[in-house]
């Protein structure tokens, strides 16, 4: 079984730390930033993102845990946006350790955040997924998520 927990100091400490180089990393590979100016782009926008830190109103933290072993398996972080003229929740990172993907925890973890977004009162749960997750894209179809806007691109040959 996999679980939603509080996120602790200590487990936000790492992720703040390791989290702009990740994201810098995916916006990379997705071709949307440069290389050059990608770390400090995504660094600007989790300090704009999170200005109180892990206590910035709106903003939720849970590490998720693996009951069978009581082990952190990898994190999740959502937010409150307006949907629809409705607040939703709004999953901002969801990250499983390379050892333990593909043995359920996503799929576990998003169902156990359907409960506590029920329990806030929240009328449903909104995601963005880079173009070049594949797997990402198969995940959230399974679960039940269904594309609102997609955003496409068409790269160019220079011509001299």
């Amino acid at each position: 079984m996999t679980t939603l927990k509080k996120m602790s100091e200590e487990a936000f400490a790492d992720y703040a730390e390791h989290s702009s180089p990740n994201y810098a990393r995916d916006k990379v590979a997705s071709g949307e930033w440069s290389e050059e100016t990608a770390l400090e782009k995504a660094r600007q926008l989790f300090e704009e993102m999170l200005p109180q830190g892990k206590d910035t109103p709106d903003n939720y933290f849970y590490e998720i845990v693996d009951e069978w072993d009581d082990k952190t398996v990898g994190m999740l972080w959502f937010t409150i946006r307006e949907h629809a003229g409705q607040k939703a929740a709004y999953v901002v990172d969801i990250i499983i350790d390379e050892e333990h993907q593909r043995k359920g925890h996503a799929s576990r973890a998003f169902r156990a955040l359907e409960e506590k977004v029920r329990a806030l009162g929240l009328t449903g749960i909104g995601l963005n997924v880079f173009g070049n997750n594949v797997n990402a894209h198969r995940l959230y179809a399974r679960l039940g998520y269904e594309p609102v806007n997609i955003f496409m691109f068409k790269h160019l040959e220079e011509t001299i």
